[in-house]
């Protein structure tokens, strides 16, 4: 582009001389100055009505050097403009090119259906992760926007099959489909469900009532982002203490962060093939861990939570039991019972063999 900028005004300069020094030639032939600007127009520009005055030999030979010396400056000018254009279909060409090159190299990555305002605040969230994502919107502006930050991106319409492929949703961890419209959400959460039966997939509702028709759309999680704002302003109204303790201790850190100054810390323990834990109870769990943590949810291999389970239940291979304790006593129960450990740290998970 800068080449091309540079070749536009390179010719407008030229140009500019040529209509300078061949008026004040005419000028100095005797001409007016009206008939001398005349001459100049219609001679740089192919016009040729003919001469306006009295021409000399030498005059004929002047005529003739600017109209040579017009016609290049105007072509060069023009031709500024042609390679402009085509250095911006082929950078614009090269760009999709490369982006589609990344977007299929990329495995178990984040798909983000809208580009709104939800949208980009959890954009910013996965670079902040260092998850990678891929961004769906139809509005050429949204998309221009997300590509200048530095996202990967395709224009085009979440509800289409091919959109979605070339997204890389065969090979994606999550989709997130967060556009106001429910019903738009919901044909997107049933198409993905289509295309990928492992997908994890995040709906947004704007309605209560929608909630029943995204999980049936095969939906595993349903935010509500109303109903989220409504709770949190009644948890500020009914427990505004506590929950200023919650945001602003330790310089506004996360509850795990909290939790760690005081040597606790929430994990997840996985209950793995070959676990002598399978078939035993949450309270058997809790009797062996000889109170050095306290189990506070069970995580079925279908996908459901327990919160605060009952003693009775039985746990499952491929089950996931979320304790809370001193850092230093899981680690050891997990090697213990061969359990594939999760720690849950700053919000992040890593995962271990402990």
């Amino acid at each position: 582009m800068h080449g091309s900028l540079k070749r536009i005004l390179t010719g407008a300069g030229f140009l500019s001389l040529t209509l300078v020094i061949a008026v004040a030639g005419y000028r100095l032939s005797g001409w007016s100055l009206l008939d001398s600007i005349y001459m100049v127009v219609i001679t740089v520009f192919g016009v040729g009505f003919g001469e306006m005055g009295p021409m000399t030999p030498q005059l004929r030979i002047f005529t003739m050097l600017v109209i040579i010396a017009g016609c290049t400056s105007v072509g060069y000018i023009f031709g500024g403009f042609f390679q402009m254009i085509t250095e911006g279909e082929i950078n614009q060409a090269l760009g999709a090119r490369r982006m589609t090159k990344e977007i299929n190299t990329l495995t178990r990555h984040v798909i983000i259906c809208g580009y709104g305002r939800i949208g980009q605040i959890l954009a910013r969230q996965m670079v902040e992760a260092k998850q990678p994502f891929v961004i769906i919107d139809n509005n050429l502006t949204r998309i221009e926007t997300a590509e200048a930050m530095g996202f990967l991106v395709r224009l085009g319409n979440a509800t289409d099959e091919g959109i979605l492929e070339s997204a890389g949703i065969e090979r994606a961890k999550v989709l997130a489909t967060v556009l106001p419209d429910d019903a738009a959400n919901v044909f997107i959460t049933l198409t993905a469900r289509g295309l990928n039966p492992n997908l994890i997939i995040l709906s947004r509702g704007e309605y209560p009532s929608t909630e029943k028709k995204l999980r049936q759309a095969g939906a595993d999680h349903v935010v509500l982002p109303a109903e989220i704002g409504a709770l949190r302003m009644s948890h500020i109204i009914r427990h505004p203490a506590a929950l200023s303790f919650l945001e602003e201790t330790v310089d506004g850190s996360s509850l795990n962060e909290l939790l760690s100054q005081i040597d606790v810390q929430v994990d997840e323990l996985a209950v793995v093939s070959g676990s002598p834990l399978i078939g035993s109870s949450i309270s058997t769990v809790q009797v062996r861990g000889k109170g050095t943590f306290i189990v506070v949810a069970l995580r079925r291999v279908d996908g459901t939570t327990l919160i605060n389970p009952s003693h009775n239940v039985h746990l499952a291979e491929g089950d996931t039991v979320i304790v809370m304790g001193h850092k230093g006593d899981i680690p050891k129960f997990a090697h213990h019972y061969a359990l594939k450990r999760q720690m849950r740290w700053r919000g992040d998970v890593v995962q271990g063999q402990s």
